[in-house]
């Protein structure tokens, strides 16, 4: 069925309309010319002549085995589909007055989450007079982001919408972040190699003068 709908989107050979084509194809010159000699010029390279642009003027056919262009095109297809990375919205639930180890065990759950390519869709449940505690429920989303930040850009800053505060975070690209730790790094390490390379060099300078 694929194919059926592949082959329906190009006329080919007898099947084009127009009188005169741009030529184009492995080894051809691109040229206008009458569309009899196009499929004049795909029988002597004992191929076909297939129409990839109709709208253009004039349009414009390439000659190339049309069952090799059906392959080609088919092949583009799913690389592209392999390209778009399904992202999914997993979410994170806490309380207004979380404690720290609940805190640091939703905090790594996110970060496996951001890493997997997935959304991350932070929220605060007040239940009952908790809302009187929305003030630290917007504190512990944005510590979240902070503590996040590596990791993930914010989509939506916390919202509260009825008795949950959300707050949306994207994951950042693993290069980028890979790119600041190592320039994070670079520093430190140049420091180190002049802080050693300092005594060296006075005890040297001290064994010379006695």
């Amino acid at each position: 069925m694929k194919n059926d709908n592949l082959k329906g989107q190009y006329r080919v050979n007898e099947q084009i309309h127009a009188r005169e084509v741009r030529v184009v194809g492995e080894g051809i010159e691109s040229q206008v010319y009458p569309l009899y000699q196009a499929l004049k010029i795909a029988e002597e390279h004992d191929m076909d002549l297939v129409e990839i642009s109709p709208n253009a003027q004039p349009p414009v056919c390439r000659v190339i085995d049309y069952s090799k262009f059906l392959y080609q095109l088919k092949k583009r297809q799913k690389e592209q589909k392999a390209k778009q990375v399904k992202m999914e919205v997993k979410e994170i639930r806490f309380g207004p007055q979380t404690d720290d180890h609940d805190y640091n065990f939703k905090l790594k759950h996110a970060i496996g989450f951001l890493d997997d390519g997935d959304k991350v869709k932070a929220y605060v449940f007040f239940k009952g007079r908790s809302i009187l505690f929305k003030e630290q429920g917007e504190v512990l989303l944005l510590r979240f982001a902070n503590d996040l930040e590596e990791y993930a850009r914010v989509d939506q800053l916390p919202l509260l919408e009825g008795k949950r505060m959300t707050i949306l975070l994207s994951p950042k690209k693993r290069e980028t972040a890979k790119k600041k730790v190592n320039l994070a790094d670079q520093p430190k390490n140049e420091k180190v190699v002049v802080a050693n390379s300092v005594p060296q060099t006075n005890s040297e300078d001290k064994k010379e003068n006695e």
